[in-house]
């Protein structure tokens, strides 16, 4: 919606952004298109962290906010690990851009969303006031025990998944760069408890972005 130029009608996703406004501004025809510029949320962490649980258990409860799991949008295409699967994150920057314009920021489940060399060098990312992360993370122990819990049909038992899976883990344990990640440790907590935390971390990120 916004990459389409109400001038000129060209496309163009790198518009020069004017906070004052705030304007996407074309750089074909120099046209202002004013739009909402709201934050985005992330909620991340390895698979079995409880991503998916706590978004289902929010969905419906979170009204201030559009809660979306990004599984919904994966298709074999996005595969791309040599660009850092690039065109996945864009797709998904464009959707949470446009519904932002009804008013209300969206908050985003999924594992590579949160990692913030994914999404901050993308095109579509200066659309937002700001990116927010939080990540679930917990005990290796604990996420090798739900891991194995998990149907076999997901292969989630499968020993180079399960590696994968422990590596990521502690890549979000370890992480203190910048943008920061805000850690949530679910070892231990019933999941009740993640997800109001979740709610309230929810809570405090767009309601200071929306004041």
């Amino acid at each position: 919606m916004i990459n389409t130029c109400t001038q000129c009608g060209i496309y163009r996703a790198d518009k020069t952004i004017d906070p004052i406004g705030p304007y996407a501004i074309c750089p074909e025809c120099g046209c202002k298109h004013p739009f909402l510029q709201l934050p985005l949320l992330m909620v991340s962490g390895a698979s079995g962290a409880g991503k998916t649980a706590v978004c289902q258990r929010l969905v419906g409860k979170v009204t201030q906010a559009v809660l979306l799991d990004s599984d919904i949008l994966w298709r074999p295409e996005f595969n791309t690990p040599e660009n850092r699967y690039r065109d996945f994150f864009e797709t998904w920057l464009r959707v949470c851009k446009n519904i932002s314009q009804s008013g209300r920021p969206v908050v985003l489940f999924g594992a590579g969303t949160g990692v913030p060399e994914n999404l901050e060098a993308c095109v579509e990312s200066r659309y937002f006031t700001t990116i927010h992360y939080l990540a679930l993370v917990c005990t290796d122990d604990v996420l090798a025990e739900r891991l194995q819990q998990r149907p076999n049909w997901r292969g989630s038992n499968e020993p180079a998944y399960m590696k994968a899976q422990l590596r990521f883990n502690q890549w979000f344990k370890v992480y203190s760069g910048t943008p920061e990640i805000h850690r949530l440790d679910t070892t231990g907590i019933p999941l009740d408890e993640t997800v109001s935390q979740v709610d309230r971390w929810i809570q405090e990120k767009t309601s200071r972005g929306l004041a």
